[in-house]
């Protein structure tokens, strides 16, 4: 299972206890009301959805009930830092980047390729 660091409850929990929120660090318009329908739609529905690492917003929805934001990659599923909402992004360094990236396998999506006769390797 998942465990997931709170930074306002300080402990690791299970997942089932946490809800992804989307991503973090969205700049809202200044005055919605004079934005066009365009800027509108890609406040409210345009989303990055990279491959890697990724800023999160989560909430402790079976602890504190807080926002916070987490750094995560996107494929492998780990998580390399939370931080309280409100706190900047944090500069990551390379290994901190190294230590959650899964290993590459020459697919996209960094899984085995098997061929037709259940064997490994690469079509």
């Amino acid at each position: 299972m998942l465990l997931i660091h709170c930074p306002y409850c300080e402990e690791e929990r299970p997942e089932l206890e946490f809800a992804g929120a989307g991503e973090a660090h969205i700049a809202r318009p200044a005055n919605m009301a004079e934005i066009s329908d365009e800027d509108f739609e890609r406040f409210f529905f345009i989303r990055d959805n990279g491959k890697g690492i990724i800023f999160e917003r989560w909430r402790h929805i079976h602890g504190c009930g807080r926002f916070f934001n987490a750094v995560r990659h996107s494929v492998s599923d780990k998580f390399i830092q939370t931080y309280k909402a409100g706190e900047p992004k944090p500069k990551l360094t390379r290994a901190q980047i190294e230590a959650v990236k899964p290993p590459a396998k020459g697919t996209p999506a960094n899984e085995p390729v098997w061929t037709v006769d259940g064997k490994g390797g690469a079509k």
